[in-house]
């Protein structure tokens, strides 16, 4: 269910894929409930699972999908960004030209998608945080972010 280690390959070329992407590897995200449900035992079961080692092991695996994730929006959001650059410059050169024009109002519309991206990305980590904190509080204190 974890995102694999490492970076998340994605394209940043076609939106839509990028966005399937992203929605595959949040599925840690969308079921924590399920997971935190499974991970922290009821009281008659407390003795027979470590629910600190559970939360702990949760915990990791959110935090490495969320900068996963973070990772791979930055590196489109930096891509399409470059993108923007070179086509801002060729319209410099020929202003006349309407399929450049098209071209960069495109890219434009993707970078503006993929910044929202990012957005929706904070709203999955804050969702999930609450939800772990809530949940897994008594069991496990996660460490301070910077």
């Amino acid at each position: 269910m974890a995102a694999p280690s490492g970076e998340i390959s994605v394209t940043c070329e076609d939106f839509l894929e990028f966005q399937e992407t992203l929605k595959k590897y949040r599925t840690i995200d969308d079921k924590i409930v399920y997971q935190l449900n499974t991970a922290i035992p009821t009281n008659s079961f407390a003795d027979k699972v470590n629910a600190g080692t559970q939360c702990k092991s949760l915990y990791d695996e959110l935090s490495q999908g969320h900068v996963q994730r973070e990772n791979a929006i930055r590196k489109c959001i930096h891509q399409t960004s470059q993108q923007v650059a070179k086509l801002r410059e060729a319209r410099v050169t020929d202003q006349d030209n309407f399929t450049l024009l098209k071209q960069l109002r495109k890219e434009q519309t993707k970078l503006r998608l993929m910044q929202q991206e990012m957005n929706v990305e904070e709203v999955v980590r804050d969702r999930s945080l609450k939800i772990f904190q809530e949940r897994c509080r008594t069991f496990y204190k996660p460490p301070a972010s910077s």
